[in-house]
């Protein structure tokens, strides 16, 4: 019984161990993005032939991005991307395609969209001190209009 036991905690400590890949979002193969022709194919028939994109530009309407992302998570630590490609199909002002492109998780730069973190103007000041350092910082003038 007690050998029973030693080799399931060993078998779970095992499997906790092995990684976890997790998959999201959706890039065309490049089969799908060979059918595009520069300069002939609309947003509609870039529709038909690879799908709807999963974004599309910000600030106007002159490219679709196609993401996907490989997750790998290790036991309990944190996951961590392995592998990302994005997809670009510009589109010229007329709406034919102007551009296909495909960037790696190599090309891209790690871009900070907002940070969590509030700078605090007083460094190396504790409590007590902020609480009792305004004792005294008032004049007379200040109690009477």
């Amino acid at each position: 019984m007690l050998r029973l036991l030693g080799a399931a905690i060993v078998l779970a400590a095992v499997a906790s161990c092995s990684n976890i890949d997790r998959k999201h979002g959706y890039v065309p193969e490049d089969t799908d993005l060979e059918q595009i022709v520069v300069g002939v194919d609309s947003k509609d028939t870039v529709a038909e032939l690879v799908g709807t994109p999963t974004a599309s530009g910000v600030l106007d309407t002159s490219g679709w991005y196609y993401v996907a992302s490989k997750f790998r998570v290790y036991g309990i630590r944190e996951q961590r991307e392995v592998d990302r490609q994005v997809v670009a199909i510009s589109f010229a002002e007329d709406g034919t395609v102007e551009n296909v492109e495909r960037f790696g998780l190599e090309d891209g730069n790690v871009i900070a969209i907002s940070r969590r973190v509030t700078d605090s103007n007083i460094k190396g000041v504790g409590f007590l001190r902020q609480l009792f350092g305004s004792i005294g910082n008032f004049a007379a003038d200040q109690l009477v209009n």
